[in-house]
């Protein structure tokens, strides 16, 4: 029978707000291309104190793939990018051979006391991209892919399945949903994927009659095979493919690459401040020590 190969538990922290990191972690590095998950919140923020806002900061050799349940964001980037991101849309930034952003909660967001709470993903660029130019995407939730199957309501964010195509252009292969489950639903996942994880935000599914809890990334075996999961409560949870790594990736604060000495030019080019800066911004995170 079938079952979840591993489990994977969130290591939490607080930046400001709740943050539960599931990758990479030592049970795994990556799933497909997707290198780093952290599930946001929910968190309430006020008018006063603004240390919770992301400041601008510096990333190469990734995508990031921002996604929100609840709130709003507002995106600003070195390409003079600004965007507004709210639930259900679909931020892809292409960092390539350099960009910056910053991420901070809008004024109206934090005056209404609404939670703000979703997922943010990076993904490795196809080695061959790695320093290509930078990139700003941004796709509203009515662009997107959405249907009802089964008693389940599924968005397509990324890639190809169950016969639908998402728009978003990320360079390499990868499939990311986000579903909810009606309690007592049943959801067929695609076969075909090296590399399969579901994490699941809310409720509770089984598959082959083990369950996964709130908070849990499990990870699937067996490619080959198009597995059936069960909401045991109404559940809402993001699934993550793709195929084996090109290549190693090395992950050093906001940094990927499969070279060592790129990441050490990257950090002397964040602190000698060679990086393009985000107009209008003048803060910035200072480069970490070395751990």
């Amino acid at each position: 029978m079938t079952t979840w190969s591993a489990h994977i538990s969130a290591k939490t922290s607080d930046i400001g707000f709740p943050v539960r990191r599931l990758l990479p972690s030592g049970q795994a590095r990556h799933i497909g291309p997707f290198i780093f998950l952290d599930h946001m919140g929910p968190a309430h923020f006020n008018l006063t104190e603004r240390g919770n806002d992301v400041r601008p900061h510096p990333h190469i050799g990734l995508a990031t793939l921002t996604y929100l349940f609840s709130g709003a964001m507002l995106h600003r980037d070195s390409l003079g990018s600004v965007q507004r991101i709210e639930p259900g849309a679909a931020n892809l930034m292409v960092a390539g051979r350099g960009i910056v952003h910053s991420e901070r909660i809008p004024d109206d967001i934090r005056s209404s006391g609404q939670a703000v709470e979703g997922l943010q993903l990076w993904l490795a660029l196809p080695l061959a991209l790695e320093e290509c130019e930078p990139a700003f995407m941004h796709y509203a939730s009515t662009e997107l892919p959405l249907w009802q199957q089964d008693g389940s309501q599924v968005q397509l964010v990324l890639g190809q399945a169950w016969g639908y195509s998402s728009p978003v252009a990320f360079p390499g292969e990868a499939l990311y949903a986000v579903i909810e489950m009606a309690a007592g639903a049943e959801l067929a996942i695609p076969a075909g994927f090296a590399e399969r994880g579901i994490y699941l935000a809310s409720g509770r599914i089984s598959l082959g009659g083990e369950s996964l809890q709130a908070g849990e990334l499990g990870l699937l075996a067996e490619e080959s095979r198009e597995v059936l999961i069960r909401a045991e409560q109404a559940s809402r949870l993001a699934l993550l493919a793709g195929p084996t790594s090109d290549a190693h990736r090395i992950l050093d604060w906001n940094f990927v690459s499969s070279r060592m000495e790129r990441i050490r030019q990257a950090r002397d080019d964040w602190q000698q401040g060679r990086f393009a800066a985000v107009p209008g911004e003048t803060e910035f995170i200072p480069l970490p020590p070395r751990r």
